[in-house]
């Protein structure tokens, strides 16, 4: 068992000044027991906590470090923003220059706003869906989670769902009565949702590939059904790609379903490992954001030039074959821990879509939230720690996702897998 006493007392003293230790619920290991680890740096595939230990990273920062930890080419580009300032207020060619490249992979961005968290994104593409429309209630779906404004923590995935939040305290209940909910990848019940309630709809909004209940892909008929009731009925779209664009595939998930939503959330890769979001989409629906139309948003560091050139940086090295090479890694990975499991008589589902990929200890199928709380969480918990022990560091929760970079060797790849096997044994053997 690896020693981890440095990481252990950083827990006791953050303790006295951050709720449960930290500044994110998931990152305190409550659910799977233990310590969370203190990072000191991370390099490459690699992160590297305060006792002295490497691990494998597959959460590389919740997502964004498509390119892995400290990418040279990211890095010169930063430290070079960094000394012409780091916030001006004002605008910069930067903006434009990250709005072309994003508009270029993802062309259903017609006209988009930097924002500063995926959070804000989402919470922002609501207000703007909702003043288009003239119509309060959202409809969103049990397991998907878009961030902890108000509105969206109803039935939320992620880190409410870890810890088995259905609604947090603080949630008024007039923003719960507008916001409807429906299970994933249900047909039938969003299509009484619309019978019912489809004039006072203003938007849907939806993870097309959902990861904040592991990876669990949208089916092309449910997708298909959004589309097709939102425009039937004058609703808007908006597809929350926070997580799966540039990830779920170069383009995004919209471009594996071929569905084109009204407005898209993006986070994430989109920074290059720093703060930011992007909410955008059709451009007579964007023309309504102020300054040029009457629905307000601001942000003081909306846009600002150290989250842009991380962005700029990050998409300029990004290309379909370096996707194809990501997705053979995954592929070649869930195929070696569903072999693991098996050669173990463990009961596994692994999911994975792009460089997106995670695993439940499940019966099967999953393609919703309730499939997801069938799992066995218990066995879960023990694997993690095992799996921790072998140098493998993987999201501390079965509701959270797993990520590829451009940086996993395939000798890393062998070495996850016999992490897997031996993890088995180790958890097995009690």
């Amino acid at each position: 068992m690896r020693s981890i006493e440095k990481s252990q007392q950083a827990f006791k003293d953050a303790s006295n000044y951050f709720p449960g230790g930290v500044d994110s619920p998931v990152r305190a290991f409550k659910n799977v027991g233990g310590n969370p680890l203190f990072i000191k740096k991370g390099a490459g595939s690699h992160i590297y906590d305060i006792d002295g230990h490497d691990y494998i990273d597959y959460v590389l920062s919740w997502g964004p470090l498509i390119l892995g930890h400290a990418d040279a080419k990211v890095v010169t580009a930063l430290k070079a923003a960094v000394s012409n300032g780091t916030s001006y207020g004002a605008p910069t060619l930067l903006e434009t220059t990250l709005a072309k490249k994003i508009q270029s992979i993802v062309p259903t961005m017609e006209m988009m706003r930097m924002v500063s968290s995926g959070t804000e994104a989402t919470m922002s593409a609501i207000r703007v869906a909702r003043g288009v429309t003239k119509r309060d209630k959202i409809v969103k779906f049990i397991g998907n989670y878009h961030g902890h404004s108000d509105s969206l923590l109803v039935d939320a995935g992620s880190g409410v769902a870890t810890f088995d939040i259905n609604t947090s305290p603080g949630v008024p209940k007039a923003l719960a009565y507008d916001t409807l909910t429906s299970p994933y990848n249900d047909v039938a019940t969003i299509k009484q949702i619309f019978e019912k309630h489809g004039d006072e709809i203003a938007c849907v909004i939806v993870e097309p590939v959902a990861g904040n209940m592991g990876v669990i892909p949208g089916t092309q008929d449910f997708l298909q059904t959004l589309r097709e009731l939102t425009q039937q009925h004058g609703s808007i779209l908006i597809f929350d790609e926070v997580m799966s664009g540039f990830r779920a595939a170069y383009r995004g998930a919209q471009s594996l379903y071929g569905i084109q939503p009204d407005m898209t959330t993006l986070g994430k890769v989109v920074g290059g490992g720093l703060p930011v979001g992007v909410f955008g989409g059709r451009r007579d629906i964007m023309k309504q954001v102020a300054p040029q139309g009457p629905i307000y948003h601001a942000g003081t560091l909306s846009g600002n030039p150290l989250a842009m050139t991380g962005g700029i940086s990050t998409l300029e090295q990004l290309t379909p074959a370096l996707y194809d090479q990501m997705t053979e890694k995954v592929n070649r990975l869930a195929k070696g821990i569903k072999d693991a499991a098996a050669s173990h008589h463990i009961p596994i589902v692994v999911h994975h879509v792009g460089t997106m990929w995670s695993y439940f200890f499940n019966q099967g199928p999953v393609n919703n939230f309730d499939d997801v709380q069938r799992s066995d969480m218990a066995f879960f918990a023990k694997f993690f720690n095992a799996l921790l022990a072998q140098g493998i560091y993987t999201a501390p929760s079965e509701y959270e996702t797993n990520f590829m970079s451009s940086k996993h060797t395939d000798d890393e790849i062998d070495q996850t897998i016999a992490g897997f096997n031996q993890a088995f044994d180790d958890v097995l053997k009690g």
